[in-house]
């Protein structure tokens, strides 16, 4: 047993020793024994962008600590499993760290562990690709198709399959992937079947833009499986929390074509277990499962899973 394998196990024992509220208490102490700057950073940032929970010391609030703690007890069983499925140690590096500083805002577990080779989704050593069907899902400005391109060509790919829920990015996508041969750009969101929601936006960053239930622009949503008849061989997905969602959506792709899976897993504190694991509930032992960090060095975003096919 490495040095790895040693403090995820010993980190693992002592919050299965713990009950949730031994562990919210742990977790809220940590926060408190932070600087003041540092605290106003992280409450600011979870108002910001609300996907783990609200936090506001002065005011009482919170629900950050008790997720957080919900989720480290109630899912012991499921972090180990994919612990366990990681297929390397710069992976198994990344869950210890991300469960770390989720635990004790240690932020010194994260630094060592970003990603500093590759660019964002394209790990080298991992990917190789050829004559792909690429659907990128979040396409944003296109930024992910112009790291693919530069990474393996214009001739690594048939067509490109771009899908963008802001209309406002639309034309930054268009100039920037004009110069592109077989793209199809879609003002879509991408869930698990058709029908119509609303445009959530972000007024701090349009790239966290997000769909709801209600809203005063609407937007089409479609599923993979229905939209795109091709075979897909790699899918990408930023989404915004709907990534999960988006992956149902794909079912019959993942059985039958097995794509490269290129995923999102921090928008939340569940999709760095549950997407893994939904994917192999649908292809059982098909697919290697990595994570890779590229995000900063106070709390874990740009938390990204690759899932390659066995050969």
């Amino acid at each position: 047993m490495n040095q790895i394998d040693q403090k995820f196990y010993h980190f693992m024992q002592q919050i299965n020793s713990q009950s949730e509220e031994e562990i919210f208490k742990q977790t809220k102490q940590s926060f408190l024994a932070l600087i003041p700057e540092l605290q106003k950073i992280l409450e600011d940032y979870f108002a910001k962008y609300p996907y783990w929970g609200k936090l506001n010391i002065e005011q009482g609030e919170y629900e950050h600590f008790r997720l957080t703690a919900q989720l480290l007890k109630s899912h012991y069983e499921e972090l180990n499993w994919l612990y366990q499925n990681l297929n390397d140690y710069r992976s198994k590096k990344v869950l210890y760290s991300v469960l770390k500083n989720w635990y004790q805002y240690d932020m010194t577990v994260l630094e060592p562990c970003q990603e500093k080779n590759y660019d964002h989704y394209f790990d080298l050593d991992l990917l190789a690709c050829q004559n792909e069907i690429f659907v990128d899902l979040g396409a944003y400005i296109g930024d992910t198709i112009l790291d693919y391109i530069r990474n393996y060509g214009e001739n690594s790919y048939q067509k490109i399959y771009a899908y963008e829920i802001s209309e406002n990015m639309l034309d930054y996508l268009k100039q920037n992937t004009k110069h592109l041969n077989n793209i199809e750009i879609h003002n879509q969101a991408v869930m698990d079947q058709k029908g119509t929601l609303y445009l959530k936006e972000n007024t701090s960053d349009l790239s966290a833009n997000s769909v709801s239930n209600n809203g005063d622009k609407p937007i089409d949503v479609v599923s993979l499986d229905e939209e795109i008849k091709d075979t897909i061989t790699i899918i990408k997905m930023d989404i915004e929390g709907s990534e999960q969602k988006a992956l149902q959506g794909a079912k019959r792709h993942i059985q039958e074509e097995h794509p490269k899976l290129l995923i999102s897993v921090y928008h939340n504190l569940e999709d760095i277990w549950k997407i893994p694991n939904m994917i192999e509930e649908m292809a059982q032992n098909t697919y290697q499962y990595y994570l890779r960090y590229h995000g900063g060095n106070i709390y874990p975003t740009e938390v990204i899973l690759i899932a390659i096919p066995k050969k």
